[in-house]
């Protein structure tokens, strides 16, 4: 890892921190009913497993995954096809709630507020078109506004 990128990653952390404490104190919540914590490098998250609340499979918080799950590296669906991409695809968990970390940290406290400007969990959301991109490419995590 280069120091710049070493340190935009540090950077990101502590933007998008007020976020990450959202979701800590919701996962350590879950913990005293059931959930589990570890560290994901990879993903620059800190994971709570078989969260015991919500209805989807994750909910990303910051640098924070909680998902109800057992593994958070399992397939999902897609929001919506992405073009050039096999339409019946199923990308990793892990890499759609990724692709999440990464915009949280590039927008800090703006992420929710943007997040829901842009229509909250829909296929309209370019920040979900976005992370379905990047989970089937590895690489677009940024939303295309333009065209939304």
């Amino acid at each position: 890892m280069t120091f710049v990128r070493g340190l935009c990653i540090v950077m990101g952390m502590a933007w998008t921190l007020p976020n990450t404490l959202a979701g800590l104190l919701l996962g350590v919540a879950g913990m005293a009913a059931g959930a589990r914590v570890r560290w994901r490098a990879r993903d620059l998250a800190i994971e709570f497993a078989q969260f015991p609340w919500g209805p989807g499979q994750a909910l990303t918080l910051g640098n924070c995954i909680l998902h109800t799950g057992a593994d958070l590296d399992v397939e999902c669906g897609l929001y919506a096809p992405v073009p050039g991409c096999d339409p019946f695809a199923r990308p990793r968990l892990t890499d759609h709630e990724r692709a999440h970390v990464f915009q949280y940290m590039l927008l800090g406290p703006f992420f929710l507020p943007v997040y829901f400007a842009c229509g909250g969990i829909s296929a309209r959301n370019p920040l979900e078109r976005a992370a379905d991109r990047y989970a089937l490419t590895g690489a677009g995590w940024r939303p295309e506004l333009r065209g939304s």
